[in-house]
């Protein structure tokens, strides 16, 4: 090993590489590009696939992946004395029996929502009122601007609280205005705004223009025990799509709905989509790296192949050197050694260019809220497990013009014109 180190750092070994390689400029040239173009296809296409993985992350990362959306339709078949088209109405205890008799979950949130004028001084406007408890904050994430979210006094309490997204404010507070305290007319009763909320990237029904306690919502629209629909997580080894069919079976149970209508209960499985798209990016990440691979062997062969015929042209200096009392060793380290310079310097230049193709995506398709390329890069990580390959890669293929050049006799090659 200490010779080995000590042959790299001799000049000597350097100017004979540099020989090697600008003998044939035009040929050497042409030979990089394949390992240049692989490394930039990797760099690149494993760039793409982050940037595209971020956003999926930042339109759906508030949410709670392993969820599903319940709410109650109407009735496509008869059944107990029903008839068909009857109203699916979900309530308040079906919610404590989800919670009693389902195994793996791990919240069930109830929620309502109705449109209204909310009126502050001489503006107005109609807007989305839910209803909702605290908890609703573990599965949705509210970013916070100003304020808090609704907490458990305001729903012991009954309070006229009110908590507003973004647009709200700047549609009926003036610029710089602090809404915190200040009061809004919703259906002509008085609230207190005691938080603003950021704007989401994704609505995930309705859009959610106010928030109003739950208690509060039930009270002024005489709403009772009756829900709108109703938002249920899985713990993190439970199934949601079993979950899903358990509480649609419970549910059916409870509304006497026959068993084969798939009309009264309208549901959308978030944990299944998310599966989906994971599953999507997965399998691109996989392709990407298969074909970077797969395109980096192919240019390291083309190495291999000019080695084979730079060998060729050599064989009379090989002759020489072997004349001369070099051992076939040295005559295969030398050769390695030109292998991996020109696997390496191909790959340090496409890990450059991919990094500069990185930087232009990100300027043009990386920018503002509907970004669809979100911080496309790749960890310092895959850049040294891509370096590390092309080692290996130039190594290997780099032994076998070596051991062409040694299986040669000194005396042939001497004779060799």
């Amino acid at each position: 090993m200490i010779r080995f180190i000590k042959f790299l750092f001799e000049r000597d070994t350097w100017q004979e590489v540099y020989d090697s390689v600008t003998k044939n400029k035009v040929r050497t040239v042409i030979t990089m590009i394949g390992v240049w173009w692989g490394i930039l296809l990797l760099i690149a296409l494993l760039g793409a696939a982050r940037g595209m993985e971020n956003s999926f992350n930042r339109l759906f990362g508030d949410f709670a992946t392993n969820s599903v959306f319940i709410w109650g339709q109407s009735t496509s078949i008869p059944f107990k004395g029903f008839q068909e088209g009857k109203r699916v109405r979900l309530k308040l205890s079906h919610v404590n029996m989800i919670r009693e008799n389902i195994e793996g979950i791990e919240l069930v949130v109830p929620r309502n929502r109705s449109q209204a004028l909310v009126v502050k001084n001489l503006l107005s406007g109609n807007y989305g009122i839910n209803g909702d408890y605290p908890v609703l904050d573990k599965i949705q994430k509210k970013k916070m601007v100003l304020g808090r979210f609704i907490n458990q006094n305001d729903i012991n309490n009954n309070r006229k609280s009110a908590v507003i997204s973004e647009d709200v404010y700047k549609q009926l507070f003036e610029t710089d205005e602090n809404p915190i305290g200040r009061y809004l007319q919703i259906n002509s009763m008085n609230f207190k705004v005691i938080g603003v909320f950021q704007n989401e990237n994704v609505d995930m029904g309705p859009p959610s223009d106010i928030h109003i306690p739950f208690t509060t919502f039930q009270q002024i629209y005489n709403r009772g025990d009756r829900i709108g629909w109703m938002v249920i997580t899985g713990k993190p080894k439970y199934n949601i799509k079993q979950i899903e069919e358990d509480v649609k079976l419970l549910l059916r149970n409870l509304n006497k709905i026959h068993p084969r209508d798939k009309r009264a209960l309208g549901s959308f499985n978030l944990g299944k989509e998310f599966a989906k798209i994971t599953g999507f990016l997965t399998g691109m990440q996989f392709l990407t790296w298969f074909v970077g691979i797969s395109t980096l062997i192919a240019g390291v062969f083309a190495i291999g192949n000019i080695l084979l015929i730079t060998v060729k042209e050599r064989t009379k200096e090989i002759g020489v050197r072997r004349a001369l009392g070099a051992t076939p060793f040295e005559i295969k380290r030398q050769i390695v050694v030109e292998a991996v310079f020109l696997t390496i310097i191909s790959g340090l230049l496409g890990i450059i260019s991919g990094g500069w193709i990185l930087i232009i995506i990100d300027n043009i398709w990386g920018q503002g809220s509907d970004a669809t390329l979100v911080n496309a890069s790749v960890s310092i990580g895959v850049v040294f497990v891509a370096l590390i390959i092309l080692v290996m890669l130039g190594t290997l293929i780099g032994l076998i013009p070596a051991f062409k050049a040694t299986s040669i006799k000194p005396i042939e090659a001497l004779r060799e014109e």
